[in-house]
């Protein structure tokens, strides 16, 4: 049985953050939505002990098998929609000074990538991306290729063209978009040499 990251009963627990209140209440409004993103917005301590463990899994798989951790289907955290390519993701926590790593979902457009900080529509932007605004300097593992990178946020017709092309791969970020009220981020990761596509 796959288990939904959030249930609409958390509208109503007293223990859930204000914003994961709010979003459970959205998802009792729409049940149909599924809650995606919500790795990266809901406390450890709030998800499923099965979604943690997926997630910690991918986390060990990317390490010791990227290539096979390279493509993954979030189904198992009940997000439907089939497999999407993921990169590893190491990057400098703004408050403790210590590396980080995050899982993303990429998008690859003029052979160059980018990852969205949609956070499933909620109000804040996930702490990925303000460690990235901190420190841009990162490193990134596509598959088994490794590279150094500075993240750039995008802006203006730049944005407005990548947003088309990820809107049109993944049509669900139109959902997020309207969701909330602040401008979900783009960012590219500049490197040397792009990841090859066979990654």
């Amino acid at each position: 049985k796959v288990l939904p990251l959030v249930s609409p009963s958390w509208a109503k627990c007293p223990d859930a953050p204000a914003d994961i209140r709010a979003y459970a209440r959205r998802l009792h409004l729409a049940p149909s939505r599924t809650a995606v993103d919500l790795p990266a917005a809901a406390p450890a301590r709030l998800l499923p002990a099965a979604v943690r463990a997926t997630i910690a899994a991918h986390h060990v798989q990317y390490r010791a098998d990227p290539e096979a951790a390279h493509s993954w289907d979030p189904i198992v955290i009940g997000v439907p929609g089939g497999p999407v390519p993921c990169l590893l993701l190491e990057h400098r926590g703004r408050k403790s000074g210590t590396m980080l790593d995050s899982i993303l979902q990429y998008y690859r457009y003029d052979n160059r990538i980018g990852i969205v900080a949609s956070k499933g529509g909620l109000p804040q932007h996930p702490a990925w991306y303000l460690n990235l605004v901190a420190e841009p300097r990162c490193e990134v593992q596509v598959g088994k290729f490794r590279s150094s990178a500075v993240a750039r946020t995008l802006s203006g017709a730049e944005r407005a063209q990548w947003w088309q092309w990820v809107t049109a791969e993944q049509p669900i970020q139109l959902e997020y978009q309207a969701r909330t009220t602040r401008e979900i981020p783009i960012l590219v990761l500049e490197m040397p040499v792009p990841p090859p596509r066979t990654s």
